[in-house]
């Protein structure tokens, strides 16, 4: 639209011309929407706001004497407030590229200011010190042109041929090397246990594969020569089988023939010497009892025999007494004992016969009293003796 102005996001719209702007500002700050702005009575410019960089190499001299070349980037822009913008326009709205010049003298001035004051360990192993110290110092006067720095940052700080940050950091250095050898012997010597680890496992994989290719095998070849003995094994079998089978018949067969022959054979015979043997005892018992028999009536004959001799006996027995001296002491009992020892010697003579003939004794022996005292017994008697006898 005609004398419509709008300025982009990024930059601020200066109004010159007409009614001055707040305060002291000889122009009127839009920022962010339009304004209608009158042709010829009105001017309008535009300061940018986006960010800007200013590189700064600045040879500086340490607290020990030492220069250094110090690299530093600084990011700034114009502030977004009025007053920045208003003082920024003042100064580069008609040549903006000098914000840079000037951004990056102001910087070095500053880094030479600090720099002088820190030594070269110090400026090297704190460099966000060095960079905070200078942001803080150059704040005041930046902001007087309407610039605001965002970041500083130290790119690279050089000695020169001087070679004393070389020599500061030998030491670190040869750490780092010793260090790194360390890990170096460290790191071949596990390679070289791995390797080896390696070498055993392959060996140990080989071996395991070998016996197992092995075992394989075996059983290839056990079940090859099964296969191939199966067939005789089973014709063994069958044989064997058939064999066995004829066995066991041929053993019933013999079973069955001798239980035929018990039966036909031994059975009668046994019943036929059972039949001998008890006839034979029958027959025996018989003549035992017919020898017991006549045993014993040639014993009662004998007896009868020699009972009938015994008066006979004694007679002759007597008749050796005829023509002795016979004194009787102890008058009719005397003359009883002399009998009763003469039957006793005929009783005597009786079993002597006996046992000669095999017949048994009796039992009707007379006691030793009344046996008759005769010779040497005779003799001994004492005459004093009243009722005994003497033979002379």
């Amino acid at each position: 639209m005609f004398g419509y102005r709008v300025p982009a996001p990024d930059e601020a719209m200066l109004i010159s011309g007409g009614r001055r702007g707040h305060g002291d500002a000889p122009f009127r700050v839009v920022i962010g929407h339009g304004k209608f702005v009158l042709p010829v009575f009105r001017k309008t410019r535009f300061l940018t706001l986006s960010m800007c960089e200013s590189e700064v190499a600045e040879t500086c001299v340490t607290r020990q004497g030492i220069a250094l070349t110090v690299r530093a980037v600084i990011a700034f822009k114009v502030g977004n407030d009025t007053e920045s913008i208003v003082n920024a326009g003042q100064r580069f709205l008609s040549d903006q590229d000098q914000m840079s010049v000037l951004t990056g003298r102001i910087f070095a001035g500053h880094l030479r200011s600090i720099i002088g004051s820190m030594t070269v360990e110090e400026i090297v192993t704190e460099r966000q010190k060095l960079a905070t110290e200078v942001l803080e110092t150059s704040k005041t006067e930046m902001a007087k042109i309407g610039l605001i720095v965002d970041s500083l940052q130290i790119q690279s700080i050089d000695d020169g041929d001087t070679g004393y940050i070389e020599a500061m950091s030998a030491p670190h250095k040869a750490a780092i090397q010793r260090q790194a050898q360390i890990a170096q012997a460290k790191a071949t010597q596990a390679s070289a246990e791995a390797q080896q680890e390696a070498a055993r496992n392959q060996a140990e994989y080989s071996r395991q594969t070998a016996v197992v290719q092995a075992q394989y095998n075996a059983e290839v070849d056990r079940a090859q020569a099964q296969a191939a003995q199966a067939g005789p094994l089973a014709e063994a079998h069958a044989q064997q089988e058939v064999l066995a089978a004829r066995t066991e018949l041929a053993e019933r067969a013999a079973s069955l023939r001798q239980q035929e022959l018990v039966a036909e054979v031994v059975k009668p015979a046994e019943a036929e010497a059972e039949r001998i043997r008890l006839l034979a005892l029958a027959d025996a018992e018989r003549m035992k009892i017919q020898a017991e028999a006549a045993a014993s009536y040639d014993r009662v004959a004998l007896d009868r025999m020699l009972i009938d001799q015994l008066p006979q006996i004694v007679k002759e027995a007597s008749a050796g007494l005829s023509g002795a001296n016979v004194n009787v002491l102890n008058g009719a009992d005397g003359l009883g004992e002399i009998a009763a020892g003469l039957v006793g010697q005929g009783l005597t003579i009786l079993d002597s016969v006996r046992r000669n003939l095999g017949a048994p004794e009796t039992t009707g022996e007379p006691s030793g009293d009344a046996a008759p005292r005769t010779g040497a017994s005779a003799d001994s008697r004492r005459p004093e003796d009243d009722g005994r006898i003497g033979i002379e």
